[in-house]
């Protein structure tokens, strides 16, 4: 599967910790209206991430690092959107355009490496760069809530399978994606035929806590998406 990426070029013009310290305001404000943030402090780290993410890949290495969480991916969107603001960030602190590349939906997870890429080797980087453990905004399916709105690409082609006190959602191809208590079997058969729709939907009379579960494990497995 494809990714959002971009690859390394010239080294960065200024200290990553200058970098770091750039503020958006507008951006933030953008990210909070537009609910890809849920509030200023999730907007903040987002953003946080997206300045991270552009300065490890331009410390000019010849590693090329794709970008592996959707929200981190739309936040870095939402900045480019401020065309103005953006050149003159990159021409700042990089002396060139950084462009933003997406193709498709990022993976999480090790099967996503392209040549020597993988997440974990990505996470790695990461640690020893900036000397802390890659933050849970990268995980897309720790991002999930009651009010996370997530994204079933298969949906109306997932089978639902119930049997002996179990239920499992099937792929198209009997490939069973996973199996849960009879207690969520309406909740399954909802995500099988729904294309796009926030957790708290799920039927069932599901816990908060129980739909949540039930999303991220979706999300963690890449069956559903978070939305952006």
């Amino acid at each position: 599967m494809n990714v959002a990426g971009i690859e390394s070029a010239v080294p960065h013009t200024a200290p990553e910790v200058d970098v770091l310290a750039y503020e958006a305001p507008f951006l933030i404000d953008k990210l909070v209206e537009d609910r890809i943030a849920d509030d200023e402090a999730e907007a903040h780290a987002l953003f946080r991430e997206v300045k991270r993410f552009l300065v490890l890949v331009r410390t000019g290495d010849d590693a090329r690092w794709d970008m592996c969480s959707r929200r981190i991916d739309e936040a870095w969107h939402q900045f480019v959107l401020f065309t103005r603001e953006y050149i003159h960030f990159c021409m700042r602190y990089f002396g060139s355009y950084v462009q933003h590349r997406p193709h498709g939906a990022p993976e999480t997870g090790e099967g996503s490496a392209r040549g020597d890429w993988s997440f974990s080797a990505f996470a790695a980087r990461y640690e020893a760069f900036f000397g802390e453990r890659l933050p849970d905004v990268w995980y897309d399916d720790k991002s999930v809530t009651p009010r996370r709105r997530v994204i079933n690409d298969n949906a109306g082609q997932l089978n639902v399978r119930e049997g002996q006190g179990v239920v499992s959602l099937v792929s198209p191809s009997g490939e069973v994606l996973l199996t849960a208590n009879a207690l969520a079997s309406a909740a399954l058969r909802f995500i099988a035929r729904t294309d796009a729709f926030y957790v708290r939907e799920l039927p069932g009379g599901l816990s908060d806590e129980e739909q949540v579960l039930l999303a991220a494990t979706l999300v963690e497995t890449q069956v559903l998406r978070v939305a952006p």
